[in-house]
């Protein structure tokens, strides 16, 4: 067995993953995984038991309550956080949009937000739009391209007594770097700032836990790791009970419902808390150990390769197994392209993250490939890509 190979035994692990019979080597993952196969069932389960909507007084009914109050309990398990503080929505994305919104509801000139050039502009645009309908100042954390980190001292130098909201990753989706979330948000609350965490990149690859951080918001999405399309939002309580959120008048006014907008996904919900109970039964300081294998032979193969640049600190310490690199001589798209027709799916482009690519110089080019492996993902397959990426290069 192949030394990675140890913490986690690869052929148990893809065989719960149906798709990953076809002989694919699924590499774009941080795009979105693969599905395990409990999330199927539970979906199915769902579907042939409990379908129906919320609230009523029948069989059914009930049951789905009861799926929601359950799948609530296991979410926030895999988070750290209480039950009543975990809401469910579309996606990431639509539940940053709606919580600027709320955040910023009493808000005006004078008062700050701060994002960084790092992120996901799921955690950019939505807090830019806000400001601009509150006549908020936005400040903007730059970052150093060779690292593609967050610099705490630099975020620190632009909060002020103004900032109300700082919103910042735990890992980049478009470098594969992983920020120290818990000095950022420890400076949010010495500067009595709100601090929102985007922890879409890194949820599938390491333990969160939202009260050991400290945060007031993080934001991830089960289908990055290993479910359905579903959006997950934590919020402290009492900034949940605080903060009074846009909803239609009959929806509940306690939390977390009043948070959500319209009926939720109910059997995706159900396919989420089967995800994150799969996750917690292998555990994540297991998964992280395993992957930061895959991690060494993928940055060190790719180092190694002539005519290869790869974006972002080499310290391990501050990455997940991601990699986002260029090949001198050929476009993103050409690269991405050739490995798919060879079967080892990647990505290209800017991946939405927008101004870190700009920042590198790489938007009007076409930004880069990005490659992404997770705990299912083994090391013959990292060296069959890697020996095609040295074909191109």
């Amino acid at each position: 067995m192949n030394e990675i190979a140890t913490l986690l035994d690869p052929t148990v692990i893809r065989s719960g993953f149906p798709s990953l019979r076809d002989g694919r080597i699924y590499l774009d993952n941080p795009g979105g995984t693969q599905v395990h196969e409990s999330v199927y069932a539970a979906i199915t389960d769902y579907y042939r038991d409990s379908n129906a909507n919320l609230g009523g007084p029948f069989e059914t009914s009930v049951a789905s309550d009861r799926l929601l109050a359950e799948a609530r309990a296991q979410v926030a398990g895999f988070l750290g956080a209480g039950s009543d503080e975990i809401a469910f929505g579309a996606n990431m994305t639509t539940l940053t949009m709606h919580a600027s919104r709320t955040l910023f509801r009493e808000l005006g000139p004078g008062d700050e937000v701060l994002v960084t050039g790092l992120d996901h502009d799921a955690n950019v645009a939505p807090w830019l739009l806000a400001a601009e309908d509150r006549g908020v100042v936005v400040r903007q954390v730059g970052i150093d391209p060779e690292v593609c980190v967050i610099d705490p001292n630099v975020f620190a130098g632009l909060l002020s007594d103004r900032t109300r909201v700082a919103a910042f990753g735990w890992a980049s989706n478009g470098a594969g770097t992983v920020n120290d979330v818990a000095a950022l948000c420890a400076l949010c609350r010495e500067a009595g700032a709100i601090s929102y965490v985007d922890a879409v990149h890194f949820a599938p690859h390491g333990p969160i836990d939202v009260a050991a951080v400290g945060c007031d918001f993080l934001v991830c999405s089960a289908y990055k790791f290993f479910g359905p399309h579903v959006g997950i939002l934590f919020g402290r309580a009492e900034l949940l009970e605080r903060h009074r959120p846009y909803k239609v008048r009959p929806a509940p006014d306690e939390i977390p419902q009043s948070w959500e907008t319209g009926t939720v996904n109910l059997e995706g919900i159900a396919g989420t808390a089967a995800a994150a109970g799969y996750l917690r039964s292998l555990g994540m300081e297991t998964v992280a150990a395993y992957e930061r294998g895959l991690a060494t032979r993928l940055l060190e193969g790719l180092s190694a390769i002539d005519g290869v640049t790869v974006y972002g600190t080499t310290d391990l310490d501050r990455r997940v197994p991601t990699a986002v690199f260029n090949i001198a001589g050929r476009g993103p798209a050409e690269v991405a392209a050739t490995l798919g027709q060879q079967g080892i799916f990647v990505w290209d482009g800017n991946y939405y993250a927008l101004e870190l690519m700009q920042r590198l110089g790489l938007e009007g080019s076409g930004g880069a490939v990005r490659v992404g492996a997770v705990h299912y993902n083994t090391a013959a397959e990292i060296d069959a890509f890697l020996g095609a990426v040295a074909d191109l290069a």
